[in-house]
Protein backbone atom coordinates (compact mmCIF):
# COMPACT_ATOMS: atom_id res chain seq x y z
CA UNK A 1 0.00 0.00 0.00
CA UNK A 2 1.49 3.28 -0.92
CA UNK A 3 1.54 5.89 2.27
CA UNK A 4 0.61 9.26 1.06
CA UNK A 5 2.38 12.15 3.22
CA UNK A 6 0.32 15.40 3.99
CA UNK A 7 2.19 18.26 2.41
CA UNK A 8 4.07 20.29 4.77
CA UNK A 9 2.53 23.63 6.69
CA UNK A 10 4.24 27.24 5.84
CA UNK A 11 5.36 30.19 7.88
CA UNK A 12 2.21 31.48 5.56
CA UNK A 13 -0.50 29.15 6.89
CA UNK A 14 0.90 29.56 10.32
CA UNK A 15 0.29 33.39 10.32
CA UNK A 16 -3.32 32.83 9.21
CA UNK A 17 -4.09 31.28 12.98
CA UNK A 18 -5.67 33.20 15.70
CA UNK A 19 -3.33 35.34 17.61
CA UNK A 20 -2.50 33.51 20.93
CA UNK A 21 -2.97 29.84 19.10
CA UNK A 22 -0.76 27.82 21.18
CA UNK A 23 1.56 26.34 18.09
CA UNK A 24 4.79 26.45 16.74
CA UNK A 25 5.68 25.16 13.00
CA UNK A 26 8.70 22.65 13.26
CA UNK A 27 9.78 21.44 9.93
CA UNK A 28 6.43 22.08 8.38
CA UNK A 29 4.54 20.16 11.39
CA UNK A 30 2.57 22.50 13.84
CA UNK A 31 2.99 21.52 16.96
CA UNK A 32 0.49 22.47 19.81
CA UNK A 33 2.71 23.92 22.98
CA UNK A 34 0.99 23.16 26.39
CA UNK A 35 1.29 26.47 28.59
CA UNK A 36 4.51 26.21 31.44
CA UNK A 37 4.20 24.70 34.55
CA UNK A 38 4.99 27.10 37.30
CA UNK A 39 8.28 25.45 38.16
CA UNK A 40 9.33 26.42 34.50
CA UNK A 41 8.08 29.79 34.56
CA UNK A 42 10.22 30.49 37.75
CA UNK A 43 13.05 28.43 35.94
CA UNK A 44 12.55 30.97 33.11
CA UNK A 45 12.35 33.98 35.63
CA UNK A 46 15.42 33.34 37.13
CA UNK A 47 17.34 32.73 33.54
CA UNK A 48 15.99 35.83 31.87
CA UNK A 49 16.91 37.88 35.00
CA UNK A 50 20.80 37.06 34.80
CA UNK A 51 20.31 37.46 31.12
CA UNK A 52 18.86 40.62 30.99
CA UNK A 53 21.57 42.03 33.56
CA UNK A 54 24.56 40.63 31.28
CA UNK A 55 23.04 41.96 28.30
CA UNK A 56 22.82 45.85 29.07
CA UNK A 57 24.01 47.88 26.11
CA UNK A 58 24.74 44.94 23.76
CA UNK A 59 21.58 43.54 23.09
CA UNK A 60 17.86 42.61 23.56
CA UNK A 61 16.52 39.73 25.41
CA UNK A 62 13.36 38.78 25.14
CA UNK A 63 11.01 35.50 26.49
CA UNK A 64 8.23 33.38 24.88
CA UNK A 65 5.91 33.88 23.32
CA UNK A 66 8.02 35.91 20.71
CA UNK A 67 7.51 33.94 16.92
CA UNK A 68 11.35 33.12 15.40
CA UNK A 69 11.15 33.13 11.38
CA UNK A 70 13.96 31.12 10.51
CA UNK A 71 12.58 29.46 7.09
CA UNK A 72 9.79 28.54 5.20
CA UNK A 73 8.32 25.89 7.28
CA UNK A 74 9.90 27.11 10.73
CA UNK A 75 8.65 29.45 13.30
CA UNK A 76 9.51 28.64 16.86
CA UNK A 77 8.89 30.40 20.49
CA UNK A 78 12.15 30.06 22.15
CA UNK A 79 11.58 30.01 25.82
CA UNK A 80 14.32 32.76 25.68
CA UNK A 81 16.54 34.43 22.87
CA UNK A 82 19.40 37.13 22.72
CA UNK A 83 19.54 39.02 19.95
CA UNK A 84 22.98 41.24 20.13
CA UNK A 85 22.99 44.84 18.90
CA UNK A 86 24.71 44.15 15.50
CA UNK A 87 21.66 41.61 14.84
CA UNK A 88 19.14 44.33 15.67
CA UNK A 89 17.68 44.60 12.42
CA UNK A 90 16.09 40.97 12.85
CA UNK A 91 13.59 42.19 15.42
CA UNK A 92 10.36 43.50 13.36
CA UNK A 93 7.00 44.29 14.48
CA UNK A 94 5.62 40.36 13.89
CA UNK A 95 8.60 38.77 15.24
CA UNK A 96 12.10 38.38 14.97
CA UNK A 97 13.17 37.38 11.33
CA UNK A 98 16.52 35.50 11.44
CA UNK A 99 18.61 33.54 13.80
CA UNK A 100 19.04 34.93 17.40
CA UNK A 101 22.98 34.87 18.71
CA UNK A 102 21.63 32.71 21.49
CA UNK A 103 18.37 30.27 21.95
CA UNK A 104 17.30 28.43 25.78
CA UNK A 105 14.41 26.14 25.41
CA UNK A 106 13.43 25.14 28.95
CA UNK A 107 12.21 21.39 29.02
CA UNK A 108 9.08 19.93 29.80
CA UNK A 109 7.64 16.82 28.97
CA UNK A 110 5.28 17.72 26.50
CA UNK A 111 7.95 19.16 23.80
CA UNK A 112 11.63 17.62 24.93
CA UNK A 113 11.63 15.77 21.98
CA UNK A 114 11.28 18.87 20.01
CA UNK A 115 13.79 21.03 21.47
CA UNK A 116 16.43 18.08 21.90
CA UNK A 117 15.78 16.95 18.27
CA UNK A 118 13.71 19.11 15.84
CA UNK A 119 14.46 22.06 16.76
CA UNK A 120 17.76 21.58 18.06
CA UNK A 121 18.76 20.45 14.10
CA UNK A 122 16.58 23.51 13.05
CA UNK A 123 18.79 26.27 15.69
CA UNK A 124 21.89 24.39 14.37
CA UNK A 125 21.67 24.72 10.73
CA UNK A 126 19.67 28.02 10.60
CA UNK A 127 22.55 29.91 12.30
CA UNK A 128 22.11 30.39 15.48
CA UNK A 129 25.72 30.76 17.41
CA UNK A 130 24.48 29.01 21.18
CA UNK A 131 21.68 26.49 22.28
CA UNK A 132 21.28 26.48 25.36
CA UNK A 133 19.25 23.31 26.85
CA UNK A 134 17.86 23.68 30.56
CA UNK A 135 16.36 20.38 32.01
CA UNK A 136 14.51 20.96 35.23
CA UNK A 137 13.48 17.92 36.48
CA UNK A 138 17.67 16.60 36.14
CA UNK A 139 18.46 20.48 37.11
CA UNK A 140 20.87 21.07 34.45
CA UNK A 141 21.80 23.02 31.61
CA UNK A 142 23.53 22.15 28.88
CA UNK A 143 25.68 24.65 26.19
CA UNK A 144 26.25 24.19 22.59
CA UNK A 145 27.94 26.71 20.42
CA UNK A 146 27.64 26.20 16.60
CA UNK A 147 30.86 25.89 14.81
CA UNK A 148 31.05 25.70 10.53
CA UNK A 149 27.23 24.72 10.84
CA UNK A 150 27.15 22.16 14.03
CA UNK A 151 26.54 22.46 17.54
CA UNK A 152 29.32 21.00 19.71
CA UNK A 153 28.93 20.75 23.31
CA UNK A 154 30.98 22.68 25.51
CA UNK A 155 29.65 22.92 28.57
CA UNK A 156 27.01 21.43 31.02
CA UNK A 157 26.51 22.10 34.63
CA UNK A 158 24.56 19.60 37.14
CA UNK A 159 23.64 20.93 40.44
CA UNK A 160 26.07 22.81 41.66
CA UNK A 161 28.07 23.63 38.68
CA UNK A 162 28.38 26.96 36.23
CA UNK A 163 28.12 27.56 32.76
CA UNK A 164 29.33 30.67 30.61
CA UNK A 165 28.05 32.03 27.58
CA UNK A 166 30.28 33.21 24.80
CA UNK A 167 28.09 35.07 23.09
CA UNK A 168 26.54 37.06 25.71
CA UNK A 169 29.40 38.63 27.58
CA UNK A 170 29.30 38.02 31.09
CA UNK A 171 26.41 35.62 31.50
CA UNK A 172 27.49 32.99 33.75
CA UNK A 173 25.09 31.21 36.03
CA UNK A 174 24.79 28.64 38.67
CA UNK A 175 22.48 25.97 38.00
CA UNK A 176 21.69 25.92 41.54
CA UNK A 177 20.67 29.25 41.64
CA UNK A 178 18.68 28.46 38.36
CA UNK A 179 16.53 25.84 39.84
CA UNK A 180 15.97 27.61 43.16
CA UNK A 181 12.16 27.57 43.94
CA UNK A 182 10.86 30.96 45.74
Amino acid sequence: MLAVKEKPATIKEYRELPEGSPYQLIEGELVMTPAPTPRHQVVSGNLFERMRKSSRGTGVVLYAPVDVYLDLENACQPDLVFISKECGQIIKQDGIHGSPDLVVEILSPSTAYYDLRKKFRVYERSGVREYWIVDPDMLSIEVYRNEKGHFVQVAKAEGEGEVESAVLQGLKVAAADIFQMP
